[in-house]
């Protein structure tokens, strides 16, 4: 770490606690050189992740749009919004828990399918088909009857 004051590589840590949000360790240090003191940072860094959409573009990760289409599947279900946080949060968490810098937009979709299935069937349901893009009410009989056996 740099001296911020003469430029000295070479300092000593006289403290180090986390940060307040606790995603960060907040270091106290005193150069070698000019015994002036300063505070640094020390953040985790995080995996970019990239998702491969159908028609084989790529685009950077967006949680928020996982929430945006929990949230549309689950308007007027008796599911708070602490719920639908937590979903994305898990699917985030498992995503970067695989250490795959590239996934395919269709995995993700199927994660959040199964947690859907899990917590609200008509959550479900909505979600299934703008993602599973339902042609006719065949389509969406069948996933109904797939979903009644599965009972």
């Amino acid at each position: 770490m740099r001296c911020p004051y003469c430029g000295f590589t070479e300092s000593k840590v006289i403290d180090s606690r986390p940060t307040e949000e606790s995603n960060a360790i907040r270091r106290r240090r005193e150069c070698l050189k000019c015994q002036k003191r300063f505070t640094t940072y020390e953040k985790l860094e995080a995996i970019s992740l990239v998702v491969i959409k159908k028609d084989q573009s790529r685009q950077q990760y967006d949680r928020n749009k996982i929430l945006k289409g929990i949230i549309t599947a689950c308007e007027k279900r008796p599911i708070s919004l602490a719920q639908m946080e937590k979903i994305a949060d898990d699917i985030e968490g498992e995503l970067y828990q695989s250490m795959e810098r590239e996934i395919d937009s269709a995995k993700i979709g199927e994660k959040v399918m199964e947690k859907l299935k899990v917590l609200d069937e008509v959550a479900y349901v909505r979600f299934a088909s703008v993602y599973k893009r339902f042609d006719d009410i065949h389509t969406f009989m069948d996933e109904l009857k797939g979903l009644i056996d599965e009972k």
